[in-house]
């Protein structure tokens, strides 16, 4: 296993399709709950525990072999509005495309076709994180993060916030990702012998609605 191989996954530049999201933050921006970095950071964290938690839990347990045509339904089953369900499905297609491009595999063959308008992305990191020699925290890390920095380089554009203060954002928020992260593995470890019930189900409800309300603007700068 290398750890080099997260350093590619988890790059912004890694050609998954994440820069055309914003993770809710351009709806958030509009209503005025982002203004400036110490918003920014309060939106950020709770990305990190309730979507970011659930997002990194999937991914680890993808990672660790888990049936990924049951991680999907409990994707599905975790994310209540269609608007996100459709922004997961989108991403997980482009991470896909680039996924099996770097790092062939069977399992992620397999996948494709049988989602061939996309599996969620959390279940296809997770198996592009196997596929890289990845293990389960290595995928609850590279999910945890793209939770939260995918938002503070949106804001970077959208308000154009020094992208300095937005780097300081996630550089705080980084023992709770920590957190997460860990929290996230031993879920996914939890459902090797309970199934994908264990899994957590952590609710942004304010993230849902927001996220149908932005998918109905005529003009937007983000897909999601």
């Amino acid at each position: 296993m290398t750890r080099a191989a997260l350093l590619v996954l988890a790059d912004g530049r890694f050609p998954a399709g994440g820069h055309a999201h914003s993770g809710g933050a351009e709806a958030a921006v509009r209503a005025g709950r982002i203004t400036g970095a110490p918003s920014l950071e309060d939106f950020c964290r709770g990305r990190l525990h309730t979507a970011g938690l659930v997002s990194a839990s999937l991914a680890a347990a993808a990672a660790l072999g888990v049936d990924p045509l049951t991680l999907d339904a409990a994707a599905d089953a975790r994310t209540p509005s269609s608007a996100l369900r459709i922004a997961a499905r989108r991403l997980g297609r482009q991470l896909m495309r680039a996924a099996r491009a770097t790092w062939p595999s069977a399992e992620l063959d397999a996948l494709a076709r049988e989602f061939p308008k996309g599996a969620h992305q959390s279940v296809v990191l997770g198996l592009a994180a196997r596929a890289a020699g990845l293990g389960a925290q290595d995928a609850a890390y590279c999910c945890a993060y793209e939770s939260v920095s995918g938002s503070a380089t949106a804001v970077v554009r959208l308000l154009s916030l020094n992208p300095f203060d937005a780097s300081a954002v996630l550089a705080r928020l980084a023992p709770e990702l920590d957190r997460v992260a860990d929290r996230a593995r031993e879920a996914a470890r939890r459902v090797l012998d309970g199934g994908v019930e264990v899994l957590p189900a952590a609710s942004a409800p304010l993230l849902e609605i927001s996220a149908e309300d932005h998918a109905a603007w005529p003009v937007r700068l983000f897909a999601s």
